[in-house]
This record gives structure tokens, sequence and C-alpha cells, in this order.
């Protein structure tokens, strides 16, 4: 196929809905591909690593929270967003649109259905999201992270593909990784990861579980913990009290290397988190933020559990008792470890960013002029 006119990727501005999609198009380019990206003003802080990606911004708002004046004020800056994405489509007269939720990618994907220009959303999540759930009518196709979404209407459902959620590339070289299964008196490594939404929580709830293992497991112990910069001195001083060896920072920069040397991993279920555990095939402890939209986390850890790779913990039971009893049961038996990695890992799509651009190539053939056909 020849480059000609853009692929347009739209895209809210939070890491969830922008790393998919800068995944994919790094795929258009080593196809020949040409994508651009429309996002909100949030997205500035999440540029695309590629300098090459053209990228474009429109109002948006959420409306599914927040108070009248909120709400209202959401749907005007659609609204308003929804005018700008139409002159943009309009002058950049691509040859597709895809969707990754978030309010930003809803006039885009709108303007585009409207003109009849192909468009595909694509879901992170086990549930469809707000946006994706208005759009999903209007999308041709409807790619997916899971085997089951909640949310996609039955008239719908004979247009998805199941292409998984996009890795970093860092993180799909893992694939072939073999998990280390822990020997029975041997180090236990423990990844303890939770992004703004877990960070803090974990910082007061895992020392003190970890006190309470039996002596002869918390000195097998290596952490390595996320802790919001407010909360490192008090967490490394209770480690320290415990004589337990630990790496904490705010920010880990060097995450694929962390995760090929996990054991056991606690952490939130986000789209991204749950798909690169299974990439990689590290088993773990979820305990799903419960005021995610739709509760999609405990959707994502579910689908992780009925693949044999995960133990879920709800938030509401996350106590230092609890927890200490469930990192005992897990550590003390290895051969479960390996068990749920290699379930895990057979449930993972580190390819999906390729399998993702697979969907765009058959949605330009299957929406291709004879003259782009017969190029």
């Amino acid at each position: 196929m020849r480059q000609g006119n853009p692929i347009l990727l739209a895209a809210g501005g939070t890491g969830g809905h922008l790393f998919p999609a800068e995944a994919l198009a790094r795929e258009l380019i080593a196809r020949g591909l040409r994508p651009a990206l429309v996002t909100d003003g949030r997205g500035a802080a999440f540029p695309p690593a590629l300098g090459a990606v053209e990228t474009f911004r429109v109002r948006a708002g959420g409306v599914a929270s927040g108070g009248t004046v909120r709400r209202i004020k959401g749907i005007l800056d659609i609204a308003f967003g929804t005018l700008q994405a139409r002159a943009l489509v309009k002058r950049l007269s691509p040859r597709a649109v895809v969707g990754f939720g978030g309010y930003a990618s809803v006039p885009a994907v709108y303007a585009a259905a409207r003109i009849g220009i192909p468009t595909m959303i694509h879901e992170q999540n086990a549930v469809l999201g707000r946006a994706n759930r208005f759009l999903a009518p209007r999308a041709r196709r409807i790619a997916t992270s899971f085997d089951t979404v909640a949310h996609i209407a039955p008239a719908d459902r004979a247009k998805v593909h199941r292409t998984g959620n996009p890795v970093r590339p860092e993180i799909a070289a893992l694939a072939g990784h073999a998990y280390a299964v822990p020997a029975v008196d041997g180090p236990c490594h423990l990844l303890v990861t939770g992004g703004s939404q877990g960070a803090s929580i974990f910082g007061r709830i895992v020392p003190p579980a970890v006190a309470l293992l039996a002596p002869a497991l918390r000195a097998r112990l290596r952490i390595v913990q996320q802790c919001r910069a407010e909360d490192l001195e008090r967490v490394e001083t209770a480690y320290r009290a415990l004589g337990v060896s630990a790496v904490l920072r705010s920010f880990f920069d060097d995450m694929p290397l962390r995760l090929a040397w996990t054991h056991l991993a606690l952490c939130r279920a986000g789209a991204s988190t749950v798909a690169e555990l299974s990439a990689v095939g590290v088993p773990a402890i979820l305990v799903p933020y419960p005021h995610a939209t739709d509760d999609h986390q405990t959707a994502n850890a579910k689908a992780l559990d009925a693949a044999g790779g995960v133990w879920i913990l709800p938030e509401q039971s996350f106590t230092p008792e609890r927890l200490a009893a469930e990192l005992a049961a897990k550590l003390d038996q290895p051969v479960m470890l390996g068990t749920a990695a290699l379930c895990l890992r057979a449930a993972g799509r580190p390819n999906a960013a390729q399998a993702l651009a697979d969907e765009v190539v058959a949605l330009l053939r299957d929406h291709a002029s004879p003259r782009e056909a017969a190029a």
C-alpha cells in the first residue's frame, strides 16, 4: 500500500489511550503508512516518541461524572471539538480514523463516520468505555483487548476482533523470556507498583504486611516498590527497621528489566498493567481501583483470574493481615507461581500492535475504491 493520505489516530490525552495509539503508529510507519494523531490538550504531556507523527489537538470534555455545570461544559467542549475535528478531517482527508477511547476520540471518529470515512475503535479494558460505547454503532470494526467485553451491543458483536492491547516494544521483547521459578529457600522478588491510584495505599499497607510474615520468608524478600515522593522516606525507614532489602522509587524507567526479574507482582488492574503482566507472564496479586469508571479494573482482573494467572484482592479487604496471608500462600508455593506464569503468558498478546495494524489494513481493503484496490 502507498503512504498516501494519513491514518488518523484519535485518543484521549492519558497514557492508557495514547500508548496503544503510539504503538499502532510505529507499526503503521513500519508498513509504509502515514499515521497522524488527534488528542486533547492533556495529550501535550504524552507526545508520541516518533517525531514524524503529526499531532493535532481538539477540545473535549467528560460527561460521565461531576455536577450539572461540569457536564454541560463537557457537552459544549465535545460539540466544539466536533466542529474542529470535522474541519480537520476534511482538510486531511484521512483514509481511515481509529479511536482509542477517551472523550477526545469522539469528535474525530464521529466526524469521520458522518462523512463516510471508514472508522475503527480499540478498547483497552474488559468494559467498553463511555466514549467507545457512543462510537461503537458508528465504527466499521471494533478491536478489543479481551475475548469478552461488557456493554458491546448485540448488533455490534459481528464487528469485534480481539487484537489485544499493545505494549511497549521493550515489554513485547520479553515474551520469550522464561519465568524463573523461585527456589524453595532462595530470594523472592516482589514488585509493587500502583501508579497515581495505587502507590499511596500500597505504601501504607505493604510494610506492615511484610512485618507480619514469618522471619524466614521476610529474609528472602527482595522488594522493588513504587512510592509517592512524599512517602519514600517513611516506607524506606519501615523496611530498614525490618531488615528487608528494598529498592524504592517514585518512578521506574527500567520497568521491562524489573518485570523480567519479578516472581510476584502486587499492583492495580489498569489496562496497560494487565497487558504487560500477561505479555511477560508475571503472576500477580491485583488490587483493582474501586473508583475506576464502570469498575473496569475489576473486570480486567477477573479476565486474568479466569486465565489462571492472578489473584484478586479487593481494596475493601486490602489489610496488612490479609495481604500477609496472601503473600505467604503464594511465595511459599513456587510451583504454583510457575503454573500461573504459564497460564498468564498463554493469555497474553505480545503481538497486539501487529494485530491491530492488520485490522487497519483490513479496514482499508474492505472500503477501498476500485482504483485503490487495483493499485
